[in-house]
């Protein structure tokens, strides 16, 4: 039987500017940077939370031949390769302020959506992230 949610993936352009944007701009922390020799192995994961990780992987070998690399980097430059993270936070109007200081550009202002404040934005690749406020937090 499944008992937690260990990684989950979303495609990035380049791994270094991702880890730029990811961990010097949202503040997350890398898990592992590891050299496959066939691929680099990155995640990140939110501080304190080391169970749960994201990996930043590159459309390519050896997940995908080349034709298909080349239509999902499309894909993910029109915003359209279905990659979301969802991130929760204490307080969204702080978060929406100190991401805006570290140049983070927000497509949304935090609005109150009945489950509680949340916003949106894109990272550097295309991918959307949303982050909440949820109610009684």
């Amino acid at each position: 039987m499944l008992t937690a949610l260990g990684i989950s993936q979303i495609y990035v352009l380049d791994q270094d500017q991702a880890l730029d944007f990811y961990v010097g701009k949202l503040g997350l922390e890398v898990g592992t940077d590891a050299d496959l020799g066939f691929m680099r192995w990155l995640t990140i994961r939110v501080p304190g939370d080391p169970d749960r990780e994201i990996l930043l992987e590159r459309p390519g070998s050896p997940a995908l031949n080349e034709d298909t690399a080349a239509q999902v980097r499309d894909l993910l430059t029109r915003g359209a390769a279905g990659g979301t993270l969802f991130f929760r936070c204490d307080d969204a109007y702080k978060t929406h302020a100190e991401l805006k200081a570290q140049g983070v550009e927000l497509s949304e202002e935090p609005e109150d959506r009945g489950y509680g404040i949340d916003f949106g934005l894109r990272d550097p690749f295309g991918n959307a992230i949303r982050i909440a406020q949820l109610k009684g937090s």
